[in-house]
């Protein structure tokens, strides 16, 4: 029948017809977002590729540490190459709105990436302005960011969380300067890394029918890398005293054990000194401690305003020399991972090698544990180290969901053994030379270790990369200059 031959040929057409215009819309429509990275060894999908980001501007309106705050992120940048998208790193969020420039943009989620899509491509060295509406969820959360306290929140994002409280380009090579502005009830207090911008200042509620806070504005005088950022709510005494050339110094204890924490606190002015005499003027515009009421299982140098367990304190259990070692091992990471920040996660034994090397040095000065006896006893251990955790410029990642696993022995006592060897090898006046003119010369920058050996050799007047190679990657110690007596026993 004719008739039914037309039929089949109009399916026929519209068939071929439809299969052009699908043809015609995938060749249009750009492909699926995807999580991007800058490549690091260890968190490979951390960092964000084609911008620099130069400051960040961060607001956040708190009710309780029980639900969502209300969050706006700014981010000023430049694009470092053609962009049609923009990746950021952030989870753990709602997102309502984002603008490229003033304009609105598409928004798409990409594992822990959001992806922003601009009305139009950005070329390359134009100025980038990023505003992200969202929510910031500190509730459930064992992995880093927020740390819920017994009055409030803290923020613990290292190594790779900042992500999970604003979006952000969370790697270290990425640093920018920060303002922070944090909305409270009445009687809580807000702090943030730096100093006041404006004083505190009553805030109409941010929702319908919401009750009056007050905002505090802080702002850093140096740029900062993501996981150093810091924000503390809680019911806090602030108090204050000048440490060395008129720094100010800030802490920020639970207002109930304000008199119980003096002691510890009256410390700090004279920790600095020791340290300044040791590499050089503190870097930053202001330091202190920040003692929370939580249970986090560690302390962090997060910048001008280091986070430490209120228990570390008040437990009778800790002799005081080694608490005042802890507080100098955090002070020290203000030069070594703050100013100068690892280029990339592999250089982390830069950070907690030289912190728990002027930590070791502080305790051996006040005669109660040497640092020969400490480094022997790392040296007997060294091999077993490496074996579990990788060599120190190396490091084993940290097993799935185990974020902070990557902070193993061997990258704290390991690592501090190869400064050791380094001093051992080149004489104290050459390894404390190297010293202040690393903290000098990368202040407020990123390094990583191949810039450290090259510094080395510069200050020894001859190349150690024979020399640092195996202690830096070697799958065993080798042997410490100057104690050929020390030995380490076959790792399992």
């Amino acid at each position: 029948m004719r008739w039914g031959m037309r039929l089949t040929s109009a399916r026929l057409r519209a068939g071929l017809l439809a299969a052009a215009s699908l043809t015609l819309v995938a060749a249009v429509l750009p492909p699926p977002p995807q999580a991007l990275g800058i490549g690091d060894r260890l968190f490979p999908e951390l960092g964000n590729p084609g911008y620099d980001v130069l400051a960040y501007d961060l607001s956040f309106t708190y009710r309780s540490n029980k639900e969502p705050l209300d969050a706006v992120t700014v981010i000023s940048a430049r694009t470092l190459e053609p962009l049609e998208r923009i990746n950021l790193d952030f989870t753990h969020g709602t997102v309502a709105a984002a603008e490229v420039n003033g304009e609105p943009a598409t928004f798409q989620s990409a594992g822990e990436d959001l992806v922003l899509t601009p009305r139009t491509p950005l070329p390359e060295g134009v100025p980038l302005h990023i505003t992200v509406r969202h929510t910031s969820d500190p509730r459930g959360r064992a992995d880093g960011g927020w740390v819920t306290t017994g009055d409030g929140l803290a923020m613990a994002n290292q190594a790779d969380a900042a992500h999970r409280v604003f979006p952000c380009n969370d790697h270290p090579a990425d640093k920018a300067y920060y303002t922070f502005r944090i909305t409270v009830p009445e009687g809580l207090t807000a702090v943030a890394n730096g100093l006041p911008d404006l004083p505190a200042h009553r805030a109409v509620g941010a929702r319908p029918g919401a009750a009056a806070g007050t905002t505090w504005t802080y702002r850093t005088h140096h740029p900062m890398a993501t996981e150093l950022a810091q924000v503390s709510i809680g019911d806090s005494a602030v108090v204050r005293r000048t440490g060395p050339h008129g720094l100010p110094v800030r802490d920020v204890v639970p207002a109930a054990d304000r008199e119980r924490l003096e002691k510890w606190l009256a410390k700090t002015p004279d920790q600095l000194s020791w340290m300044e005499q040791r590499v050089g003027r503190y870097p930053f515009e202001t330091y202190g401690v920040l003692i929370a009421r939580a249970s986090t299982g560690f302390e962090l140098e997060t910048q001008t305003l280091s986070l430490f367990e209120r228990n570390v304190f008040t437990d009778t259990g800790y002799p005081e020399w080694y608490v005042e070692s802890i507080m100098v091992h955090e002070l020290a990471h203000q030069w070594f991972g703050d100013s100068v920040t690892p280029r990339t996660w592999s250089d982390l034994w830069l950070n907690e090698g030289h912190a728990t090397w002027y930590e070791a040095l502080y305790a051996d000065g006040l005669g109660k544990y040497s640092l020969e006896r400490r480094m022997r006893e790392a040296y007997q251990r060294s091999d077993q180290w490496r074996a579990a955790g990788g060599p120190p410029a190396a490091p084993k990642a940290a097993a799935p969901g185990e974020k902070i696993g990557l902070f193993r022995p061997v990258v704290y006592d390991g690592a501090a053994l190869v400064l050791y060897a380094l001093r051992q090898k080149i004489g104290t006046a050459a390894f404390d030379r190297l010293e202040r003119r690393w903290v000098a010369e990368h202040a407020d920058s990123v390094a990583g270790t191949a810039d450290f050996v090259r510094m080395a050799s510069q200050e020894a007047g001859t190349d150690l990369s024979s020399f640092l190679q195996p202690w830096l990657y070697g799958r065993t110690t080798p042997p410490m200059p100057g104690h050929p007596e020390w030995s380490t026993p076959k790792s399992v």
